[in-house]
Order: C-alpha cells, then structure tokens, then sequence
C-alpha cells in the first residue's frame, strides 16, 4: 500500500514538471494526485495507521471508546479522517488564507494603478543603467510582492520601452533571476518562504539577516555577466499609448500603493507583537483595506462599471494556483503521515548527513521540479526539533541552519532554468522565451551566482 502511494506520487510530480510538453495543467494534476492519495490512504488505514503510529492509534482509542467494538478498519478509518485530515487541512490552510490575502492585496493595488508610481519614474534609455536599475526595482518588490506579479509587472514595463524581441529577453532573463533572489529572503517574498515562516520554521529577522546578502550576491553575480553584452542606449520607438492611471489620480494612486504595500510590510511585524498566524494579520489588511476602498467609492461619484471594490477585485486572483497549493500540500501530507517522508530523512542522514550538500542538490532540483512540492515534502522530512537540540538536530531548530539554507536554495536554484519558477514560466509565456535560449545564455551565469550566494551564506555560518 505505502509502495502504491510513492509510486503515483512520482508519477503526478512528473506530471506536474511535464505540464508544458503533456498539455496538461498542473493544477488538475496535484488535485487529483492530492484526493487520491487521500483515497488510498484511508482504504488502507487498517495496515497503514497500527504500524506508522501505534501509540498515537492507541490514544485516539482510548479518547474515543465508542470504537470499542468496531472493525480495525473502521476504527483507523477514524484515526484517519479525525486525526490526520484535520489536522492537515489546519496546517494547509493557514498558507492558503495567507496566499488568497496577499493575492488580493496585490491585485488591489495593480487595479488601482498602484505599481505606476514606481515604474512611471523609470525613464533612462541608457541600457546598462535600465537594466540595473530593473533588477533594483525586481528585487525589491518581489520581497514584498509574489514573484508572478512583480514579473508580469516588469515584464510589461519593458514592452513600453525597448522595442527589438530579441534585447528584451536579456532584461526579461534577469527579470527572472533578480525575482527569485529577491523572493528568497522574505518571508513573504515566495511560496516557499511563506511556508517556512508560517510553520515557524524560520522567523522574519533571522530570515532577513542570514538570507539578504546571499540573496544580492546571487543576483549581482549574473548581472555582472550579462552586463557585458549590453552597451549604448535604446532607440526611442512609437508605442501605443495607455491609460496609466486606471481612473485614478496621481495621490490617489499613491495612497493605495502605500496601503497595499505597507500593510503587506505590516504582517510580519503584526506577528512579533501578536504571536498569532501570520494569515491573520494578512486577513486583517485586508479587511482594513476592503474597509478603505468601501468609503472610498462612497465618497467618489464615479459610474458603477468602473469602480474597482474589492468583490470585483477577488474574482481577479489567481484561483488555479491556491487549488495547486491544496492539492500537492495535501499529497505530501499522505506521505509524512504514512511514514515515507521520515524514511526518506533517515536515509538522507545516513548517506549524506550534510546540511549544506543537501540543500544545494535541492535547489538545483527545483529548476526541474516545482520548488513548492519539494519545500513541502522537505518540510515533512524533517520535524522542527525543541531548541535545546544539539549535534546534527541542532541545524533543524527554528531558524536553524537547514531551514535558512534551504530558504535560500530553493528560491534561488529556480532561476537555473527557465520552467524552475513561476517567474521564468511567466516570462517564458509573454515574451516567447526558448527554453533553448536561456539554457544557453542565463543558465551558467544563474549557476555561478546560486553557488556564489551558497558560498556566503556558509561563509557567514563559519565566521
């Protein structure tokens, strides 16, 4: 039965990696792959939960005497639905509301025009300077912003200003690396942060101080290489003109770039002083802000079709990608709780017991697989040790070595290749990037500043 679930769990990860030759959606796969597993999991119940986990089988009967006298399957089929599921959707949906909050933020503020106040200011024709300049501005949103939004942003920028395909793929590759490095060092900066920091596997200062410099030396790195191919300045062009201001004015835009943003900013500092969930500050500013743009609209006498309140603006969210989250965060549950995933730690403890090689095979992997799944499984692998452990568990405490490390090498290691992150596939998909052409000309300049930005962090460790 536990051979059953690695090997479908394989399969629908290939799956998930091959979405773009097999034409088929990866959320469709890690739904099914989720439920199914799920499916298994329970009809197996009776052979799977007594060997997994007797004593905790044990103490759920002996909580629930009313399955005295039912069948072994009837009464692991309980364990499973009362203990297991529930306690799993706890955990899955914290990172859910989180998402769907930041999300909505996000696309409050681009609906309003919010990110214009920035990328208006943006006028240098010189292309050695826009290109850093870019990678500046990438890098810092996508700390704040996920990476998808933060790319698609600049992305569009640079269709307003540099007019040949083939020289916007160079911006657009650094786009990329200068997203994902960007997003590896905040908490709320990628999928994968957000997971660490919500389980409080990590903690946001921690996470800035250790993460940062790795994370500039990462980007700097490749952009020091493809600086070299660019040189003079961009030929002005006749572009269609658009309307930047989405019916807002200049104050007005400024003010929801300000809310939006500060309360994203806020969320972390909410949790310090609260010490509640980081999805509850999220739903908080989100509901300060709801709030706002309610008397906004109020206050404003403009025509119903063309105000932007916050139920137009949730039916705008990425929907695909949070029923992506669900069902790979609730396969990988299957196997942490089927045993697979401690298995799989031991063996890995055995044969490498190395913090540091582990997690730099892991974000050179998730340029091949979605790093989402992997940090999940990884998560699964390891349990957050007390803080009084030492020797090797010493390096899996919160904000311990492992968890930093592989913070860093999972966000980072995705700008290997073009389909390693949601970045490089949003890229790929507006501008028509080859998969060929990155390969050729971003792959080794992304590879020497991943391993560059390894090198500090270690560094760092040992001084």
């Amino acid at each position: 039965m536990i051979t059953t679930l690695i090997v479908l769990f394989f399969i629908g990860y290939l799956a998930i990696a091959l979405e773009h030759p097999l034409k088929v959606d990866k959320t469709a796969t890690a739904l099914m792959l989720g439920m199914l597993l799920w499916i298994i999991y329970a009809l197996g119940a009776e052979y799977i939960v007594p060997l997994i986990e007797p004593d905790a089988f044990k103490a759920y009967l002996d909580s629930h005497p009313s399955l005295t006298g039912a069948s072994l399957h009837r009464q692991a089929l309980g364990y499973v639905t009362d203990v297991r599921l529930v306690e799993s959707l706890g955990d899955v949906t914290q990172t859910l509301f989180f998402l769907i909050g930041a999300m909505t933020i996000v696309e409050l503020v681009d609906i309003h025009g919010g990110f214009t106040v920035i990328t208006s200011r943006i006028t240098t024709r010189d292309k050695l300077r826009l290109l850093w300049v870019i990678c500046a501005v990438t890098f810092v949103f996508s700390a704040v912003l996920d990476n998808m939004t933060t790319t698609i942003v600049m992305v569009l920028l640079l269709r307003k200003i540099i007019e040949d395909q083939h020289e916007r793929w160079l911006y657009a590759g650094m786009i990329v690396i200068a997203a994902n490095t960007g997003g590896a060092w905040s908490p709320i900066g990628d999928v994968t942060t957000i997971m660490l920091w919500v389980k409080g596997n990590v903690t946001a200062p921690a996470l800035i101080e250790r993460v940062l410099l790795p994370s500039v030396v990462a980007m700097i790195v490749p952009l020091l290489i493809i600086s070299r191919s660019l040189k003079g300045t961009i030929p002005t062009f006749e572009h269609p003109v658009e309307d930047q201001t989405h019916g807002m004015s200049g104050a007005e835009r400024l003010t929801i770039f300000c809310l939006g943003v500060g309360g994203l900013l806020f969320v972390p500092v909410f949790k310090s002083i609260t010490h509640l969930p980081p999805f509850v500050g999220m739903l908080f500013v989100l509901g300060a802000l709801w709030l706002y743009t309610e008397i906004f609209y109020n206050g404003k006498r403009i025509e119903r079709r063309k105000q932007h309140r916050l139920p137009q603006v949730i039916a705008r969210i990425d929907m695909p990608s949070i029923l992506f989250f669900l069902g790979i965060l609730l396969a990988v549950a299957v196997l942490e709780a089927t045993g697979v995933l401690a298995a799989t730690a031991s063996w890995l403890d055995e044969e490498v017991h190395n913090v540091y090689i582990i997690n730099v095979l892991l974000g050179i992997m998730s340029s091949i697989f979605d790093n989402v799944p992997l940090v999940a499984g990884v998560m699964g692998m390891y349990p957050l040790e007390d803080a009084a452990a030492v020797g090797y568990a010493a390096n899996f405490v919160q904000d311990g070595i492992f968890w930093e490390f592989l913070s860093y090498c999972a966000g980072v290691g995705g700008s290997l290749l073009i389909i390693g992150s949601a970045a490089g596939v949003i890229a790929m998909g507006l501008e028509k990037i080859n998969f060929g052409w990155y390969l050729k000309y971003f792959t080794l300049p992304a590879l020497v500043g991943y391993l560059a930005g390894a090198g500090v962090y270690i560094l760092e460790i040992m001084l």
